[in-house]
Parts: C-alpha cells; sequence; structure tokens
C-alpha cells in the first residue's frame, strides 16, 4: 500500500535572484513523498509562473494523481496522466526514487545509464547594473563557468564589465526573451570578441522565427522554446543546442528520452534548473554526464540546503547520496 504526502516549502535566496521578468527573494518548491513498503521516495518541483504555474495549480494537479499514485500508478503511465511540467516531475523522480529503494539499486543502474561522476556547473550572477555584475563576478573569479542573466539594454556593458573582472572565466549569457531580433544582430557579433561560448534564448518563445534568418557567429539555445521532445521540430534551424530542465520535460524519464533526441537531431545539450535544492537537482545530474554546459547551481544560490544535500567542491558538484535521492 503507498502512501503520497505533499509539501510547499519555502527556501529563502541568499540576497535576491533577478532575470529579465522580475526578481524573487525565496524559491517555492513542492515536496512529493511516496511511501512504500518502509521506503519513501522523494521528488521536488518548482512551479513557474511564466509557464501558468502556481503552488495551487501544480498541487492541484498532484492531488488529481493521488488515487493512482496511491494505487500503484507506474511511471509510464504517469506520461500520459499529466502533460510535461513541474507536477508530473514531482511524481516521476519521486517513483525513481522509490523504485530504487524498493530494488537495492541505484537509479542510474534501473536506467541502464553509465555510473555517474561529478560534473563543473555553471554559477549565474543575477541581472543588476554593470558595475554591481562585475563586483559579483570578482567575487567568483574563480570559477571556471560564469553564467550572466541580461536584459536587454546595457548588456554589452554587463559582459564587459563581467570580463574585465573574471577573465579567465568561461562566459555563456542568459537573455531570458529579453532581446529583440535587432539586439541580436547587434550584440552578437561584440559577445564573440568578449568569448561568450553560447546564448540562451534571446528573443521570446512564440516570436523566435527570426533566429532561422539571422547568423548565429554564437551557438544559441533554447530554453523557454524547449520544453519536451515535442519541441524539437520547432527548434529546426533557429537553435544549436537545447537547455534540458526537468521541470519543463515533466521528470527524469522525458529529460532522458528528450536528449536522446536532442543527441539524434545534432542539438548540443545543455542541463539547467529552476532554483531549487539539492533535491531537485539530484536526477538532473544523471542527464548532465557528458552535457556541453551544465548549470545546476540552485543550492548554490540558497542560504541553505536540504541535509544531506549535494556536496560541492567550488564548481564541481558529485553525484547524490542515497540519503538524498536515488
Amino acid at each position: 500500500m503507498r502512501k503520497l504526502r505533499l509539501a510547499h516549502e519555502s527556501w529563502p535566496i541568499a540576497g535576491i535572484f533577478t532575470i529579465s521578468r522580475g526578481s524573487k527573494t525565496s524559491s517555492e518548491v513542492i515536496l512529493a513523498e511516496i511511501e512504500q513498503g518502509g521506503r519513501v521516495g522523494r521528488g521536488e518541483c518548482v512551479p513557474y509562473g511564466h509557464y501558468g504555474e502556481s503552488i495551487a495549480s501544480v498541487m492541484a494537479q498532484l492531488e488529481s494523481q493521488r488515487s493512482a499514485i496511491e494505487g500503484g500508478m507506474g511511471r509510464d503511465a504517469l506520461q500520459a496522466a499529466l502533460p510535461a511540467g513541474a507536477a508530473r516531475n514531482a511524481l516521476d523522480c519521486a517513483l525513481w526514487d522509490l523504485e530504487a529503494k524498493l530494488a537495492g539499486k541505484p537509479v542510474w543502474q534501473l536506467a541502464g545509464l553509465a555510473e555517474p561522476v561529478a560534473v563543473t556547473t555553471a554559477y549565474t550572477l543575477s541581472l543588476d547594473s554593470a558595475e554591481k555584475m562585475g563586483a559579483s563576478a570578482k567575487a567568483q573569479a574563480s570559477r571556471p563557468l560564469l553564467k550572466l542573466k541580461l536584459a536587454g539594454p546595457d548588456d554589452l556593458d554587463r559582459v564587459r564589465a563581467v570580463r574585465r573582472n573574471a577573465p579567465n572565466a568561461r562566459l555563456i549569457v542568459d537573455a531570458n526573451e529579453g532581446w529583440t531580433a535587432a539586439d541580436y544582430a547587434a550584440l552578437a557579433p561584440e559577445l564573440v570578441s568578449l568569448g561568450v561560448a553560447l546564448i540562451e534564448q534571446p528573443l521570446p518563445a512564440k516570436a523566435d522565427a527570426p533566429l532561422g534568418g539571422l547568423a548565429r557567429p554564437v551557438p544559441v539555445c533554447a530554453d523557454e522554446s524547449c520544453h519536451d521532445r515535442a519541441s524539437l521540430a520547432h527548434l529546426a534551424g533557429r537553435y544549436d543546442a537545447v537547455n534540458i530542465k526537468l521541470d519543463k520535460t515533466g521528470g527524469l524519464t522525458e529529460a532522458l528520452a528528450l536528449r536522446q533526441a536532442a543527441l539524434a537531431a545534432g542539438y548540443r545539450i545543455m542541463v539547467g534548473c529552476m532554483l531549487g535544492t539539492s533535491l531537485a537537482m539530484a536526477p538532473a545530474l544523471l542527464v548532465a554526464q557528458g552535457a556541453e554546459v551544465v548549470d545546476l547551481d540552485g543550492p548554490l544560490l540558497l542560504a541553505k540546503d536540504r541535509t544531506p544535500g549535494l556536496v560541492y567542491d567550488g564548481s564541481h558538484v558529485a553525484p547524490a547520496l542515497p540519503a538524498l535521492w536515488g
């Protein structure tokens, strides 16, 4: 007999986290726990308002599956029962974790994957003035990969300030749909000279067609434009890479399938996250194995994390211990 438990949790951010769409001081997550046979599987999701999600709406989706989950629903049936998104992510990851605990085997073995190893994650610099982003870059200059949140006006000054203060770091930038096609055309050549390796989602997802007609001197990565495998057909000719996030794919099951399909279609792979705890990062680390860019720094941006959490050594993060997940 199974039991499903759900909880809304608020995790404070270390300071204020700002992107082109606004700022926040806490990460609002939902924890799903599925208990069976004395074992508990856990999953975490982050409802995202930009995708029409809220704590209340995701809780309602989760509650709609209570009887099915408690009656023994598996991951395959879950894929059809809920759409890609935060709710399915929490349940999918909890089911993977439960299966691993009941079988006494790690998730990577159950999924037929190679044993995971530590990866290097980006560290995100929140959107701010050029001066303040430069100061943040100086404080994090020893990190090998920095991700800059951008917004349009003054972005070139922001990137220049970061580059001056972190001369050896690899840089990627994320406009969060905040640019126009003209912005991209003007900024991209300049970003090449500043050593920017990747541009995430420069144009709005519903207005990204111009990317198909623009030169892309810096590879462009689809984030808001790519949720699951059904998104891939829309991306052809517009993007060079895809950012896989479990809260978009609806869990590890679809994330692994999206990675395989994206690679087969010739896309580079980035694995990212919403702003959550180590419990949300742990399953994403399995998708991140071998990815060109990893952005799983959520716990580094929080004022506190779960115990036990993932072990970060600078920007290097080790696979999760079973006590956390998987």
